[in-house]
């Protein structure tokens, strides 16, 4: 491949600038509750605060600020009703109904996943929620109903720092990619026949997304491709100076694949290790996830609230 094209960085070099500049202790200021850090890259536990009850406007907006800052939110023994839950998330705006995920009976905003030993967990790769969406979702709240004692936990990525750690060659050779995104990559596999893929695709069509997306709150660069949704690029041709030779297919192959690969990178991520009634709350524009499937045969059931977002440019 074309080394101009993916300049594999040295990572002790590239990395500090791709984080926030390393914490003196974990406790911090966050408004009218306490926080304390949970990584460099990213997450932020708060304290002495329940979910459950009704918060202020300006409440909102602080939990936005927070959010927008540390992309990862996380609440310990929230013990909320499907109700509760619901509510909450509407203060951050209108709720998806996801199309294909098991939804609660009463309360459709709230999808479930329940994993035991007849029912192993698949949510490990990195994505982002939705993706596949022309709105991809703004953010998501996800509460553990039941969790193992040992297992299950969720790694986090700061997408904001992927960005910024990528040599400056490929920043410029991607300013103007974009990338198809697509629900039957992950789906597809619930409809068993052409038919039903034919029709999965019809009523979510694929879609394309910049390969880097600006944050609307915060005007931040955020590589936007997950190697659960993204399946490739859309006009690399016409951004490779229409040049489209033998070896054109392989570099946009590597250059993409090297570009997912970011997600993997430890420095950018949190661990969040789960207890029954805890809530985490992400930016889903900004971070990507993987679901840890550790804890067969063991039950780890969870409810997630999605918020709708805005077209990503």
């Amino acid at each position: 491949m074309n080394p101009s094209l993916v300049e594999e960085k040295p990572a002790a070099a590239a990395a500090p600038a791709a984080r926030r500049p390393a914490p003196e202790r974990a406790a911090v200021s966050a408004g009218r509750w306490s926080g304390r850090l949970l990584s460099p890259a990213l997450g932020l536990e708060l304290a002495d605060i329940s979910l459950g009850t009704p918060f202020s406007d300006a409440e909102i907006h602080a939990l936005r600020q927070l959010l927008a800052q540390h992309k990862v939110l996380v609440f310990r023994d929230q013990d909320l009703t499907p109700a509760q839950h619901v509510a909450f998330a509407r203060r951050f705006g209108e709720l998806e109904v996801h199309p294909i995920i098991k939804r609660h009976p009463e309360h459709p905003e709230l999808v479930t996943f329940m994993h035991d030993a007849g029912n192993v967990g698949v949510e490990n790769v990195f994505h982002s929620d939705t993706s596949f969406y022309p709105a991809p979702s703004m953010g998501s709240i996800l509460r553990c109903v039941e969790c193992p004692e040992v297992g299950g936990d969720t790694i986090f990525v700061n997408m904001v720092a992927a960005y910024e750690g990528l040599p400056e060659g490929v920043k410029t050779k991607i300013r103007e990619l974009s990338a198809v995104h697509d629900a039957s990559v992950v789906f597809a596999n619930r409809t068993p026949t052409p038919e039903g893929r034919g029709k999965l695709r019809r009523e979510i069509p694929p879609v394309e997304h910049p390969v880097v997306r600006t944050h609307p709150e915060t005007g931040e660069k955020i590589l936007f491709v997950n190697e659960a949704f993204t399946t490739h690029f859309a006009n690399f041709r016409q951004v490779n100076d229409g040049v489209w030779n033998q070896d054109a297919p392989t570099q946009a192959r590597d250059l993409f694949a090297f570009l997912v690969r970011q997600a993997r990178t430890p420095e950018y991520q949190v661990r969040i290790q789960w207890q029954r009634n805890t809530v985490v709350f992400w930016d889903n524009r900004a971070v990507q996830h993987y679901a840890i499937s550790d804890y067969y045969p063991h039950v780890r059931s969870m409810m997630r609230a999605t918020i709708i977002g805005d077209r990503p440019c």
